[in-house]
């Protein structure tokens, strides 16, 4: 049963109250849930293990989860740094997939030293509590490596939650009231939804979200905006083999800011030399 209620923004409004809504509470109604998920995933709320269905893709990347279906949707986040399979990352493998996805020195080194400065450990202490002298991850455990201020789209254990990714979508993308969700966001509303989701007493996970989030605009935005589909594709990994294989072709990855690899600025080629 839903009641009447006015609400005093600028102007004001009435609407129908759902139970998601709370009217003392304002980022309630300003963050709306997606509610139509179900149409086209199964429940949608159950975490996937294997898979990273959207509203979109209700099946994933069908073919790369296919492949690695003996991997967490997590794990295969990550299968694109273990290039040996042998279910440990290197310092240099992590050097190596980011200059294969076409960002410059001084990123690539940056996000070797923070990656494995802080996320090494967690995967060593589910065996031992002897760090890894040589800040190895260990794909095993880098569920360990889950933490706070995060998007929430990956639960405890490394399974894809639906509903929470179609969630990004409906909370932060800007829209006329009665339009379904744009798939396309600003580097203004990814920011709103890495300040949106940080907890009290969290710097390392405010830090950490905000360096994922600014690789992914970096890596895939386009005309200032990133592609929903895009940035599923970076949670379940099948997107990183994509541009590693786009970047031996002759176009290159055109997506991005061209940070050294491809000579791209935006979406233009102005150079044939990578840093």
């Amino acid at each position: 049963m839903t009641t009447k209620r006015t609400f005093s923004t600028n102007s004001s409004q009435t609407w129908d109250e759902p139970t998601y809504v709370a009217s003392r509470v304002p980022t309630t109604w300003q963050r709306l849930p997606r509610t139509d998920t179900e149409n086209n995933i199964s429940k949608p709320y159950v975490p996937r293990a294997i898979s990273a269905p959207s509203f979109e893709q209700p099946r994933g990347s069908e073919k790369f989860s296919t492949r690695y279906h003996e991997y967490s949707v997590m794990q295969q986040h990550c299968l694109y740094w273990d290039r040996d399979e042998d279910g440990i990352i290197w310092p240099r493998d992590t050097w190596i997939g980011f200059r294969d996805l076409g960002f410059n020195v001084l990123f690539s080194f940056l996000a070797v030293f923070f990656i494995h400065a802080s996320m090494s450990f967690p995967t060593r202490f589910a065996t031992t509590y002897v760090p890894d002298p040589f800040f190895r991850l260990y794909l095993a455990y880098i569920h360990k490596d889950k933490h706070g201020s995060d998007s929430g789209v990956f639960d405890s254990y490394g399974r894809f939650i639906p509903s929470r990714f179609e969630d990004i979508w409906s909370q932060y993308t800007r829209r006329s009231s009665g339009e379904p969700p744009r798939t396309r966001m600003t580097l203004s509303e990814l920011w709103e939804f890495v300040k949106g989701n940080r907890v009290a007493a969290d710097p390392f996970g405010w830090v950490a979200a905000a360096f994922e989030w600014l690789t992914t605009f970096l890596l895939v935005q386009q005309r200032g905006e990133v592609e929903k589909e895009d940035v599923r594709k970076i949670f379940d990994g099948s997107l990183f083999f994509e541009i590693r294989e786009a970047r031996k072709t002759k176009d290159g990855w055109n997506k991005g800011w061209g940070l050294g690899g491809d000579g791209f600025i935006g979406g233009e080629k102005v150079w044939y030399i990578g840093l």
